[in-house]
């Protein structure tokens, strides 16, 4: 009697649990689509932010191509390409920062055909909240301060916090945030500066995909 029961028990347990799976995995499959539809969007106003409209006619999120660097990213990673009047005039370059205080810290870069940089934003963290999350740009303007800057050279001593020489501030109770930040932030200026020929001639290939 007592194993009945128990057996009984166990399969309205296993049918909870068969039960419980199926209705996470459709509202995953539900909702997977409008999360994708609103990440795009809040991308396409990043990128138009910072490659505003005299930077480009054409449409940014489909000139998308994956471009691999081990000195932006451990995997392929999105560069969104702008053009006026079919000439290239400057591009968003995702980069990975992966030495933040709580672990990967993305960034998209945008920088002018120039190497100059047009402007950046963090587009995913970990950060503490009240410390490292000043690199989002509803906490703090410090990410405005890569604005219009370039790097001369792998010795350009000014793309570090001033703790360690540069011109960038630090945060306090928080250096290793902004640390990784600049550092990620020059590497993808650099790295831009060398390939950006290359790049520019790579099919578009993200699959609609940020």
């Amino acid at each position: 009697m007592i194993a009945k029961s128990m057996q009984r028990n166990g399969l309205i347990l296993a049918a909870f649990a068969i039960v419980a799976t199926l209705l996470v995995m459709l509202t995953a499959r539900l909702t997977a689509e409008p999360i994708a539809r609103e990440e795009q969007r809040e991308l396409l106003q990043v990128l138009n932010q910072l490659l505003p409209a005299e930077l480009h006619d054409n449409d940014l999120y489909a000139s998308c191509r994956l471009i691999e660097h081990d000195a932006l990213a451990s995997e392929a990673t999105p560069m969104y390409l702008a053009t006026l009047n079919g000439e290239p005039t400057a591009a968003g370059v995702e980069v990975v920062a992966p030495n933040g205080y709580s672990g990967n810290i993305r960034l998209l870069v945008a920088i002018r055909w120039d190497g100059s940089v047009a402007g950046v934003r963090t587009l995913k963290h970990q950060e503490t909240p009240g410390l490292g999350d000043k690199i989002e740009i509803r906490k703090s303007d410090w990410i405005t301060s890569f604005n219009g800057m370039t790097v001369q050279g792998s010795d350009d001593s000014r793309w570090a916090v001033k703790r360690d020489g540069g011109v960038f501030d630090q945060f306090t109770g928080a250096t290793i945030t902004p640390r990784a930040v600049v550092q990620a932030v020059a590497r993808a200026v650099q790295t831009f500066k060398a390939n950006k020929q290359e790049w520019a001639q790579q099919p578009t290939n993200c699959g609609g995909a940020a």
